[in-house]
């Protein structure tokens, strides 16, 4: 272990600037979800009346949303927004946020398209984005069925957090007057917006917050052993896309790790699974933010399916998934023509969802 430790280059000590950095976007994070919380009000008509109906329709809506932004983080704060103002309802709410996590996906594949256009094997570039839709897919999937059973039955009920009205009313002190200043100076629908976009760069500001870890090839050499195991692989999901609460993030990593040789797609699997539970965590803080119990469930019910669902894969029928998987892998990557019609089927998806009534 202290081999191994000893390739991984940790800073030395507290850097000062990271940690400021950290603050103010924590700071923006908070000012966000309240600006957000404000706003949504305008934005209630649209998509209360308008753009979501049902379950799919909100599945639909969450899912294109995140394409356009290229995130799911920001779509899962504003959901629970909409789903505090009264805009959307508990399963639309919970259907929504999924949505996110399906285009969220897209980033990792785009990523990949960026590093066979410099010149990298374009099937060791483009396999961790198919991978990570694929596993994505094949998770949540039914993992809306039993989230949908979790809400409605009531089985999380008792696990509603203790109250926070103390920590609120400190927060309300300290942002109510930017929040009020804010909507005294712009129409409700810009207020949103605003919010939409300090969120968006709190969370950029916590991506240049996190330490630097530069891994040199002989470190991936020595945890090759390691990583043939499913279940350390999805520990290691789970710890980094904690610690960096992005997905986007935490696996993007994989896509210059796959390029260069360091990490086999086989390996990965479990750790997309990992990073698709732990991806929540900021979703979750929103969710307290609010002070909304109901909202809070809703993401736990999302957090707690897809990880059952992971599990019963990892601990039942992994190498048979994993086969299933990788061909999927293969045959969609196999011609240009294959990886059009996958793109057409991903986009199409969410816009015939948007229309089912």
């Amino acid at each position: 272990m202290t081999g191994l430790a000893g390739r991984w280059r940790w800073p030395g000590r507290v850097n000062g600037r990271k940690l400021a950095i950290f603050i103010a976007a924590l700071f923006l994070f908070i000012l966000a979800i309240q600006l957000l919380k404000s706003g949504a009000r305008a934005l209630t008509p649209f998509v209360g009346g308008w753009a979501v109906h049902n379950p799919l329709n909100a599945l639909g809506f969450g899912w294109l949303f995140a394409y356009v932004v290229m995130s799911g983080s920001p779509v899962a704060a504003t959901t629970l927004a909409f789903f505090n103002d009264g805009a959307i309802s508990q399963f639309e709410a919970f259907a929504m946020i999924a949505g996110s996590r399906f285009g969220a996906s897209l980033i990792v594949l785009g990523l990949g398209f960026v590093y066979t256009l410099r010149g990298h094997a374009r099937q060791g570039s483009l396999s961790m984005g198919l991978l990570s839709l694929l596993v994505t897919f094949t998770t949540y999937t039914p993992a809306l069925g039993l989230g949908y059973w979790l809400l409605q039955s009531g089985a999380l009920a008792g696990l509603q957090p203790a109250s926070v009205g103390g920590v609120i009313s400190v927060l309300d002190l300290v942002f109510d007057p930017l929040v009020g200043l804010a909507a005294g100076l712009l129409p409700q629908p810009l207020v949103f917006l605003l919010g939409f976009g300090v969120l968006w760069c709190s969370l950029n500001l916590i991506d240049h917050a996190l330490p630097d870890m530069h891994l040199k090839e002989s470190a991936f050499s020595g945890m090759a052993r390691l990583l043939y195991r499913p279940i350390v692989t999805f520990a290691l999901g789970l710890l980094l896309t904690s610690l960096t609460m992005s997905v986007s993030v935490s696996l993007s990593v994989l896509v210059p790790l796959s390029a260069r040789g360091y990490i086999r797609r086989e390996n990965v699997i479990p750790y997309i699974m990992g990073a698709n539970i732990t991806t929540f965590i900021d979703t979750l803080v929103a969710a307290l933010l609010l002070g909304n119990p109901q909202a809070f469930l809703v993401v736990l019910a999302e957090m707690i399916s897809v990880a059952v669902v992971s599990l019963i894969i990892l601990l039942f029928f992994y190498r048979s998934y994993e086969h299933a998987i990788q061909a999927a892998v293969e045959q969609i990557g196999a011609t240009s023509r294959n990886l059009a019609v996958f793109l057409l089927l991903i986009v199409g998806a969410p816009l015939a969802l948007l229309v089912v009534r």
